[in-house]
């Protein structure tokens, strides 16, 4: 099978950060996008329904999601400073135990481990996994 990473469109690969494009904002994701829109338009590609959410409401969201312990791809998960899900920055759990995001540090899409996370003062505490339901 082919990894969920070498299965994304050009465009998702290229996603510029900008952080005024937040959920719900209007808006083609391609031409900037936060972590969390970023995010979602990577599991729409895939078929998933992704709500427009920011990270506190999906933290605590039934309807759309479930926590889960155990990552699968395409699973959210979210980092933050503390284990408090406001503000938390969101990704995508990958196939190979990785997480796709959109780095507002490096300005574009990044993929990196749980440990790379760990290393930064913002997102060093992982607040935990997300399953977005099929569309």
């Amino acid at each position: 099978m082919d990894s969920l990473l070498t299965r994304l469109p050009a465009w998702l690969t290229t996603v510029p950060y900008d952080g005024s494009r937040i959920p719900g904002s209007a808006g083609d994701p391609a031409s900037g996008a936060n972590c969390q829109v970023y995010a979602y338009a990577v599991l729409r590609h895939f078929g998933r329904a992704a709500p427009d959410l920011r990270s506190r409401e999906l933290w605590h969201d039934t309807a759309w999601t479930s926590r889960v312990s155990e990552p699968e791809p395409l699973d959210l998960a979210l980092f933050n400073r503390t284990a408090d899900p406001f503000g938390a920055h969101v990704g995508i759990w990958t196939d190979d135990d990785r997480v796709l995001h959109l780095c507002a540090e490096i300005g574009s899409p990044a993929v990196w481990t749980p440990a790379q996370f760990a290393t930064r003062e913002h997102y060093r505490t992982l607040i935990g996994f997300k399953r977005c339901h099929r569309a």
